[in-house]
C-alpha cells in the first residue's frame, strides 16, 4: 500500500509560504489579494479547459492528479521481481491454490495472484489484466492532458487580466482614485497565473508523467510474471526472464544479492 508523498505536501506548502513571508515582510497581506484578478485567473482558465474537455474528464483528471501527487512511492521492479519469483516457488510446491492466502503488496499482482487461484485460463488472465494496464495510462495520459492545459492557460489569462486593468488605468488617468485598482489588477493577474501553474499545474503534469512511465514498467512486468507463474514455469526461469525489465547495473545487483 502506497503511503503519502510528505514531499509534495511540503513543497506545495513551502513554496506558498515562501511567497506569503515575503509579502509580509515587504508589507500587507492584504494588497495582494483581488478578487477581479482571481476570476480572471481562475475562472478564465477553468473556462479555457472546459471547452478543450469534458466536464466528466476535468473532475476525473483533477482526482486522478491528486491522488498521485500525494500518494507515494510506487514498488520497485526489483522488489516485485523477488516477490514474483517467490510466488512462483508457491506455485510450484504447493500448486495454483497455495496462492489463495498468499499476502501481495501490489493490488495489481494481488489481483494477478486472485486469478490464478481461481483457475482462470492464461489467456483470460493475459487480457484482463492488459485492459486494466490501459485503462489506467489512459486515465494518467488524460489527467496530464487536463493539467498541462490550465497550467498553460493560468498564465495566459494572467497576461490578459493584465491588459485588461492596464486599458482600466489608462482609462482613468484622469481619476488618480481609480488608478491604483486598475493597476492592482494589471499586476496580480499575472503573478496569480504564474503561482497556480508553476506551483500547482505543472508539477503536476511531472508527476503524472513520471507515474506513468512507472506504471507501465511495473504492470506490464507484474503480467508478464503473472502469465509465466500460470504456466507453472520454474522460478528461476521467471526470474531470469524478468530482469531484462531492469537496467544493467540493477541486474548486477541482482545478480550479486542471489
Amino acid at each position: 500500500m502506497c503511503s503519502m508523498d510528505l514531499a509534495t505536501l511540503l513543497g506545495i506548502v513551502g513554496a506558498f509560504a515562501i511567497v506569503i513571508t515575503a509579502i509580509f515582510l515587504g508589507g500587507s497581506f492584504g494588497q495582494f489579494v483581488d478578487v477581479p484578478s482571481m476570476l480572471i485567473v481562475i475562472g478564465g482558465g477553468l473556462a479555457a479547459t472546459l471547452i478543450r474537455f469534458q466536464v466528466s474528464d476535468i473532475a476525473a483528471a483533477f482526482a486522478t492528479a491528486f491522488k498521485v501527487a500525494l500518494s507515494g512511492k510506487s514498488a520497485s521492479p526489483r522488489d516485485l521481481i523477488s516477490e514474483i519469483t517467490n510466488l512462483g516457488e508457491i506455485v510450484r510446491k504447493s500448486g495454483p491454490l497455495g496462492l489463495e492466502n498468499v499476502d501481495v503488496s501490489d493490488p495489481v499482482l494481488a489481483k494477478g495472484v486472485q486469478y490464478i487461484a481461481d483457475g482462470y485460463e492464461l489467456e483470460f488472465i493475459k487480457e484482463a489484466m492488459e485492459r486494466e494496464r490501459d485503462l489506467q495510462l489512459s486515465r494518467l495520459s488524460e489527467g496530464k492532458r487536463v493539467m498541462k492545459a490550465l497550467g498553460d492557460s493560468a498564465p495566459a489569462f494572467g497576461m490578459i487580466g493584465t491588459l485588461v486593468g492596464l486599458v482600466q488605468m489608462l482609462a482613468n488617468m484622469d481619476d488618480p482614485a481609480a488608478i491604483g485598482p486598475s493597476m492592482a489588477v494589471a499586476l496580480l493577474t499575472t503573478l496569480y497565473g504564474a503561482l497556480i501553474s508553476n506551483i500547482l499545474c505543472l508539477p503536476m503534469v511531472d508527476k503524472l508523467d513520471a507515474k506513468f512511465d512507472v506504471d507501465e514498467l511495473n504492470q506490464t512486468l507484474i503480467i508478464d510474471g503473472v502469465c509465466q507463474i500460470r504456466e507453472s514455469k520454474s522460478p528461476a526461469l521467471i526470474k531470469e526472464m524478468l530482469v531484462a525489465y531492469l537496467p544493467e547495473k540493477a541486474r548486477a545487483d541482482l545478480a550479486e544479492a542471489a
